[in-house]
């Protein structure tokens, strides 16, 4: 069966469309120069999305201008604070990069969710390995079983907000493990999945 069709910023995944390849920038963000030279030599290397940490409000700001600059879909990476996902949408992000259960409050995922929906872009559902859920913890352990329900039970918590136009990561640091939470996570879902290796190092 194949994926629901996510569009991140012209360019399509799931369905039938081929794997898109996706990396990250080391700068930072807020070096807006420096960090369109970064994606431009991350596109020239085949890269076909970026993401971006959108850490404080310079770096969400930048994104405006960097988009100026730049012929590539971006993410924002967002760690809890639900503002700065706001203020990327409100600059330009394409997709925006959320772990739930990092964000705190419903109220607080609800507006990044608003926002988005108004925006007409894109949230990667992401959970690692390193911070699941102390119930799913003690249920599970941290085994790729684990990290399927954790991204399941984030996969309904934004859909019970209205919103379907997802795209779901569930990482590890172990690579046997994200391939094998990745495969049981095809079987129980409609959405793209975002395949990465946490904390890859070298």
């Amino acid at each position: 069966i194949l994926s629901k069709v996510i569009n991140i910023g012209g360019v399509l995944i799931g369905g039938d469309n081929n794997v898109i390849i996706q990396s990250m920038t080391n700068t930072d963000t807020a070096s807006v120069e420096e960090t369109i030279k970064q994606i431009n030599r991350l596109k020239q290397a085949g890269c076909e999305i970026v993401r971006l940490s959108a850490y404080n409000k310079d770096a969400a700001k930048a994104f405006y201008k960097i988009k100026l600059k730049v012929n590539i879909p971006l993410v924002a990476d967002i760690h809890f604070d639900y503002k700065l996902a706001i203020l990327a949408i409100e600059n330009g992000a394409d997709k925006i990069r959320i772990n739930p259960g990092n964000i705190g409050e419903l109220s607080k995922v609800r507006k990044i969710v608003d926002a988005a929906k108004s925006a007409n872009i894109p949230i990667r559902v992401g959970v690692n390995g390193g911070s699941l859920e102390k119930d799913i913890l003690k249920e599970y352990g941290n085994t790729a079983e684990g990290l399927v329900t954790s991204g399941l039970n984030n996969i309904k918590l934004i859909e019970d907000m209205g919103f379907s136009d997802i795209v779901v990561s569930v990482k590890s640091s172990s690579v046997f493990k994200t391939i094998n939470a990745n495969r049981i996570l095809s079987e129980k879902t409609e959405y793209p999945l975002h395949i990465g290796v946490t904390e890859a190092g070298t």
